[in-house]
């Protein structure tokens, strides 16, 4: 293979590694009623099928990026798509819904190990001034993939039942691996460097986990009962042990030079606000469609459409606003564009007009697109090639652990009437809003690769970005499920 082609079949496996975690999560939420009713199972065993997946791979995710950047992306990228092919294939022919459950759970570890791979290959692909357009094409695609998700997963579960939404993973995941096998990176992969300290990735999963499993319980619970402040307790505890262990070892899970990237930082704290706002707000309008408005789940997906089409119009405009006008305007011109679009759909009450939530979808997904596109560039392009795969880790972290805030923070604000969702989706425009801070810190242009990383320490002395510590599509697609 020659060089030139190297980072377009680089492009080629991440989108496709991307999009089978995308299809796979939103395909899930159509075959879970025939799942139900065909094995039997409860709506609390049902539920254990998304969370157990979820808690799996967000507990994984950083730590699966530190063995990327130690034994080689391709190899993991190849072994987490044939994990996640094979425990897929386990599912379609699993017997009860215990085994859907462990399977499920076993998919998520395979996922983690996959999806900081996938980015982690772009930024050894191409030079951090080229990153806006592959970042962009991954995202539309991720956009394309959750979007068609439902339809395919409604023709599959319609005319072939519900273990046919997991066969199909088995022969893209083998098509995908083959592809991790051909792919060269033009810049050389790490291979090697220093061990992983295994208690404090012990500590890191086990906090991930806790609040993980904390967030999802918050729609049954609430937020001021004591299943949800004891488990929130006990991560802030783990989390305590976690930070004095990173600050004595020689070799931490979060490297010191990522850890004190302003740009990094700034831009997984974008990610984690922006994705907690949008999810949040898909959930509680679409119980305002549904059960205020009469409208049925097809007419419901109908009015979001629009959030989708502009998601992938979006993106690639957002990476040509990326090159001219730098990460900070980008950022922010994104980030207000989220607000103003969640903003609107609070202003929709019980005769909310189409045109209206159209309009608002739009403005939204257009907003998502890029802050997206913006901040994955500068986590991803800010940092050296030796941590492509932590800060890949890193940021699919916080794109699985905002939307699991956003759907507690909309779910556990109580009521179900026209002005309680009104007032929800006004705070979650707020806590939108919040975006603009860590936005306003991102560099004004796109530096050198690594720059803003080696001289971190500097920058952050002046500058404190507050990292929030908190699941639809790889990237946004989780959340769903």
């Amino acid at each position: 293979m020659t060089a030139p082609a190297r980072p377009h079949l680089a492009l080629l496996a991440s989108v496709a590694g991307a999009m089978i975690v995308a299809l796979d999560g939103t395909v899930l939420l159509v075959a879970q009623p025939s799942l139900q009713r065909d094995l039997g199972a409860s709506v609390a065993q049902i539920q254990w099928t998304s969370t157990g997946y979820l808690v799996a791979v967000a507990a994984l995710l950083v730590v699966a990026g530190r063995l990327g950047d130690r034994y080689g992306h391709r190899r993991l990228l190849f072994t987490g798509v044939l994990g996640f092919g094979a425990a897929s294939a386990g599912i379609a022919l699993a017997p009860t819904v215990g085994w859907v459950i462990g399977l499920r759970a076993a998919q998520g570890v395979f996922g983690a190990l996959l999806q900081p791979a996938t980015l982690a290959l772009l930024r050894l692909a191409y030079p951090a001034d080229r990153l806006g357009t592959p970042i962009a094409i991954r995202t539309s695609a991720i956009a394309v993939a959750a979007g068609a998700g439902p339809v395919l997963g409604g023709i599959l579960v319609t005319h072939l039942g519900w273990r046919s939404v997991f066969w199909i993973n088995a022969p893209v995941a083998l098509l995908i691996a083959a592809l991790a096998l051909a792919v060269r990176p033009a810049t050389p992969e790490r291979g090697a460097g220093p061990r992983i300290d295994l208690v404090g990735a012990t500590l890191l999963a086990t906090a991930l986990a806790i609040v993980v499993h904390a967030l999802t319980g918050v729609p049954e619970h609430g937020w001021a009962t004591a299943p949800t402040l004891l488990e929130l307790g006990a991560a802030l505890a783990v989390a305590t042990l976690l930070v004095a262990r990173e600050r004595r070892a020689a070799h931490p899970i979060v490297p010191r030079a990522v850890a004190r990237s302003v740009p990094v930082t700034a831009s997984l704290t974008l990610l984690l606000v922006t994705t907690a706002c949008l999810f949040g707000a898909l959930f509680r309008v679409t119980f305002h469609f549904q059960e205020t408005l009469g409208h049925d789940a097809l007419a419901s997906g109908l009015a979001a459409l629009p959030m989708t089409a502009l998601m992938v119009l979006g993106a690639p405009a957002a990476g040509a606003a990326l090159r001219r006008h730098g990460p900070r305007r980008t950022a922010i011109a994104g980030t207000v564009l989220v607000v103003a679009g969640v903003a609107g759909l609070s202003r929709l009450g019980p005769a909310g007009s189409w045109t209206a939530s159209t309009v608002a979808f739009a403005v939204l997904g257009a907003g998502f697109a890029t802050v997206m596109v913006t901040a994955t560039g500068s986590v991803v392009g800010d940092a050296p090639a030796g941590y492509a795969g932590v800060v890949g880790g890193l940021k699919q972290t916080a794109m699985n652990i905002g939307p699991t805030l956003g759907i507690a923070v909309a779910a556990g604000t109580g009521g179900s009437s026209p002005a309680a969702t009104s007032s929800t989706l006004l705070t979650l425009s707020a806590l939108a809003a919040l975006g603009l801070l860590p936005a306003s810190v991102l560099p004004s242009r796109r530096g050198t690769p690594g720059t803003a990383v080696a001289s971190g320490t500097a920058v952050a002395s002046s500058r404190t970005v507050a990292l929030g510590a908190a699941v639809v599509p790889d990237d946004a697609q989780d959340c769903a499920r």
